[in-house]
């Protein structure tokens, strides 16, 4: 949108822009941020703003706690929501050491890699998200309860679906930030609802899911309701899914080519384990698997929703794969860089998948389950995988596994 500084700070004058805020995704996938005032975003970009990296959980320990926060120009947006006085923009951030050089733990700059990595072999990869979220009432003094929105399901309607004029305000306010919401939807569980978003490449897909987090929660607050996106908010309902569509290609031709498509999928289905820690990164998650749609077994098929791969029917620019495991707790640039790093994989060895399952999985008898290879079934299992995985450490810093492991162990204490 812009190329320099100045064309940013004009436009922002232009705008009566007074706030800016400078936000970033920590190690757990959600945004943190800080708000400057405008004469002040020159600075943060000459010299960085600094933060306290030890109040952040996994990013530092207090002797060594300063970081700098820089602005990305490509990243600047305007909120919907205005204020009394002034309007607010936003940048995401890359993070700096105090000497200039990347932090290790900032997932947006590990994604960047990912991506040049990619363009050096030749290929590039479109990313498309379908977002699952419950919307729950709160109670007399504001705070969400366990009680959905309406008891409505898959696809049903008004006055049955209470959460269409809260989906219609999240659209118009993305629209407004210049994202691009495609459809929306009543999901299957009572007070469960979807929004699905247009394909865009990893960075910016990557961005948009956080943004779109960030705008489902104040929509929903503003109405009245507590948006979760809790892999299973509900025991014996649909958890909230986060899946993830990927089209790659060659940078040199935009048409599909099958036999990349099939040797990023494999790539995926062989590294899947390995990177199951950071797609479903709680031990909620692991209620969610296996249940529901929810795949459980490492497996691929046309169109089945039973399977953790899906090849959707789609042509042209909708020609892509489906996982199904991942849910939207995880971190969206980890997550995209670790399965653009499977692909690649994939690619460079020419893998074959197997042969697709076209079956209810669901539907196996006790024998039949051994046959097909399972999806790690807690996070400390996961967590193993991850530890021991050579893939993983080629891509992540240790501290990252280390991270999701102690908040595993954190709250394993408190809930004893």
């Amino acid at each position: 949108m812009f190329t320099t500084e100045s064309e940013a700070y004009e436009y922002l004058e232009d705008q009566e822009v007074k706030f800016v805020l400078l936000a970033f995704c920590d190690v757990f996938g959600s945004m943190k941020n800080v708000s400057i005032m405008l004469r002040d975003l020159h600075r943060a970009f000459q010299s960085g703003l600094s933060i306290d990296a030890s109040a952040i959980r996994g990013f530092g320990s207090v002797d060594e706690s300063d970081l700098f926060l820089k602005p990305v120009l490509s990243t600047l947006t305007l909120l919907p929501w205005r204020p009394a006085q002034g309007r607010i923009a936003r940048f995401y951030c890359n993070i700096f050491y105090p000497d200039g050089s990347p932090f290790e733990m900032d997932s947006r700059d590990i994604l960047k890699r990912s991506v040049e990595r990619a363009a050096q072999m030749g290929i590039r990869v479109s990313f498309g998200a379908e977002c699952e979220f419950y919307l729950f009432r709160l109670d007399e003094n504001g705070d969400p309860t366990q009680i959905p929105a309406d008891t409505a399901h898959y696809m049903d309607v008004a006055p049955f679906d209470k959460g269409e004029i809260v989906r219609r305000e999240i659209c118009l306010a993305l629209e407004q930030m210049n994202f691009t919401p495609e459809t929306s939807h009543h999901e299957e569980g009572p007070g469960q609802n979807e929004i699905d978003f247009r394909y865009s490449g990893a960075m910016s897909s990557a961005d948009n899911v956080l943004t779109f987090k960030s705008v489902v929660e104040t929509v929903a607050a503003a109405n009245g309701f507590h948006a979760s996106f809790a892999p299973k908010p509900m025991r014996n309902q649909a958890g909230n899914g986060f899946h993830i569509n990927m089209s790659p290609r060659r940078l040199e031709d935009n048409e599909p080519d099958p036999g990349l498509k099939r040797w990023f999928m494999a790539g995926i289905l062989s590294h899947i384990r390995e990177m199951t820690a950071f797609l479903n990164s709680t031990e909620e998650s692991y209620q969610r698997l296996g249940t529901f749609k929810a795949p459980r077994y490492i497996t691929w098929s046309n169109q089945n929703r039973s399977q953790l791969i899906r090849i959707p029917a789609g042509t042209g620019e909708y020609d892509r794969i489906e996982l199904r495991s991942p849910d939207c707790m995880t971190n969206p640039y980890v997550a995209y860089a670790l399965l653009l790093e499977a692909g690649m994989d994939g690619i460079r060895r020419q893998l074959e998948p197997s042969d697709p399952v076209n079956r209810n999985l669901y539907e196996l008898s006790g024998q039949e389950e051994t046959v097909y290879e399972t999806l790690p079934s807690s996070l400390p299992e996961a967590l193993n995988l991850a530890e021991a995985s050579v893939f993983i450490k080629s891509i992540l810093p240790d501290a990252m596994t280390a991270a999701i492991r102690s908040r595993y162990r954190e709250e394993a204490v408190h809930d004893e």
